[in-house]
């Protein structure tokens, strides 16, 4: 299977030309800009209309609009995560959002320890402590969420949020991909990540 990952298109999306061929599309979050409906909606006609046969994403920090929000009508091939997973051809895909007030509250922290132990490919906005996780001397990443990473030893770990960390990492028995689209000023766009299982 071969995973098309996005993450960070912060409504760009639309300039996304030539994408590569896969069996699946995944986009980690941060979808919108200012997180507005009309953004959400426009980038999911966007991805819902991408020619992949299996869809998954989850929502970053920037999408705050779908925060408690239950999305209907999308293509039963696509996929919305939210603290929940799906099968796809045999592969288990789990994913958790990201959404301020998750952090501030602490309940973030128990949605990453909730992660089950039998998912195959993980998809979260933040990244793991360490893991690409880095802009300049600041790491961005959860240390709940590098434990129960460990814990789980997904195949892969699909993330974005720190711009400036786009990368792929393989620690011998998970591969780690950031693929922030946006660069960190938001005026150009780096390359996604095609990933095989």
């Amino acid at each position: 299977m071969r995973i098309l990952h996005l993450s960070d298109t912060h409504g760009l999306h639309r300039r996304l030309a030539h994408l590569p061929a896969a069996d699946v599309v995944a986009h980690t979050g941060d979808f919108c800009m200012a997180g507005t409906e009309s953004e959400a909606i426009d980038f999911l006609q966007w991805f819902c209309d991408l020619p992949y046969a299996h869809k998954v994403f989850v929502c970053g920090n920037h999408d705050d609009c779908l925060r408690g929000a239950t999305i209907e009508g999308l293509d039963p091939n696509c996929h919305y995560l939210c603290c929940s997973g799906v099968e796809i051809e045999g592969v288990r895909f789990y994913g958790v959002p990201l959404f301020v007030n998750d952090c501030i509250s602490g309940q973030q922290r128990r949605w990453f320890a909730g992660i089950p132990a039998a998912t195959d490919v993980v998809l979260t906005h933040m990244p793991p402590r360490g893991i690409l996780d880095r802009d300049g001397n600041v790491h961005f990443g959860s240390e709940t969420l590098l434990e129960r990473v460990k814990a789980v030893r997904p195949r892969l770990h699909l993330f974005g949020h720190t711009h400036a960390a786009n990368g792929v990492w393989d620690d011998g028995t998970t591969v780690f991909a950031n693929s922030a689209i946006a660069t960190g000023s938001y005026d150009a766009l780096q390359r996604p990540h095609v990933l095989t299982l």
